[in-house]
């Protein structure tokens, strides 16, 4: 796929494109603007007969009490544009969404590589033979919203281990702080409006328990797009000023809401040495897609924030890089 680049970490490339973001700046929230289009994602027929497919398979488990994956209301990608501003050229985001469930999501997200009547997989025609971001909006049927969290008081970058009991193919992975997909049941004011910002916050609250009371400095650093599994993603970071390690896990033994969908933690200490070594000494296998880019961008963002601004400090975030990756080769015995 020689259409949009990937995103690599000490010469392992991943499947992560980074669509917009460097991390020396945000996006600011009032720069970020989300149109709904209240019509339903239409699949063509043979696709659809995928989608019928699935359903009455997840009705028959949930009939004969088995494991099922229950239906929820979501979202559809059908575009998203990055513009500047007139004056200051800082970044603007426009996101339109079309209405989609989760269903449809697993129509194409287990599908990717099924042959079609025509012969072509869905990722042979819309994903390797064509730029991605071209592919139709039921090609996209989810939007994630990843945060990575640095504690404040003690200064440590929080790494989640996905549970195996998720679905998705990122469970058993080290994955961002904290995620949550847009769902309209949650994330769709009476109003009409959708804020990206109020998505993080939710999945700050409902996989770590950071609550809408306690201070979070947040940003949006940028977008990204999963390109082995087909997501949009947008990238935030998420300084919790008032909590540390000790503090989280309190709570977290007081119960999370959404507790399962981790097993284990991981708090490392905020420079970009720790933070690069700890990525890059477990395997590419590992991580999902776009975890590597995300904390790239948080370390970016937090050494420009050092340097009173200055976007050249991402040469700091490569300069750290430059020495783990030096070390990780003499003790390989390469150098």
């Amino acid at each position: 796929m020689a259409q949009r680049d990937r995103f690599s970490l000490a010469g392992r490339q991943t499947d992560c494109h980074v669509f917009e973001g460097d991390g020396t700046r945000p996006i600011s929230e009032e720069n970020v603007r989300v149109h709904h289009v209240p019509e339903r994602v239409e699949f063509p027929e043979e696709i659809a007969g995928w989608r019928r497919a699935i359903e009455d398979e997840e009705r028959r488990k949930e009939a004969a009490g088995l494991p099922h994956r229950w239906n929820n209301p979501r979202f559809a990608v059908d575009r998203l544009v990055v513009t500047r501003t007139d004056n200051q050229e800082a970044p603007v985001a426009t996101l339109t969404l079309r209405d989609a469930d989760y269903y449809d999501f697993l129509t194409t997200s287990i599908n990717l590589d099924r042959a079609q009547k025509n012969g072509l997989t869905l990722r042979e025609q819309y994903l390797e033979s064509q730029d991605p971001v071209d592919a139709p909006p039921y090609m996209f049927c989810s939007f994630g919203v990843n945060v990575a969290v640095r504690t404040g008081p003690d200064g440590k970058v929080l790494f989640s281990h996905r549970s195996s009991k998720v679905v998705g193919p990122n469970r058993s992975r080290w994955n961002s702080s904290a995620n949550e997909g847009l769902a309209a049941i949650h994330d769709l004011a009476p109003d009409g409006r959708i804020s990206l910002h109020a998505v993080a916050r939710r999945a700050l609250r409902e996989e770590l328990a950071v609550q809408e009371t306690d201070p979070v400095d947040l940003e949006l650093l940028g977008f990204g797009l999963d390109l082995r599994n087909n997501q949009w993603a947008a990238f935030f970071s998420a300084e919790l000023q008032d909590l540390d390690e000790e503090a989280l896990r309190r709570r977290w033994s007081r119960g999370v809401e959404d507790k399962w969908e981790h097993d284990e933690y991981a708090f490392v200490p905020a420079d970009p040495d720790a933070v690069l070594s700890f990525m890059l000494d477990k395997p590419a296998e590992a991580w999902s897609p776009c975890a590597p880019a995300l904390f790239y961008l948080a370390l970016v963002r937090a050494a420009v924030r050092g340097r009173g601004g200055d976007p050249a400090a991402r040469l700091d975030v490569e300069a750290a890089e430059l020495r783990v990756l030096r070390r990780l080769e003499q003790a390989r015995g390469t150098v």
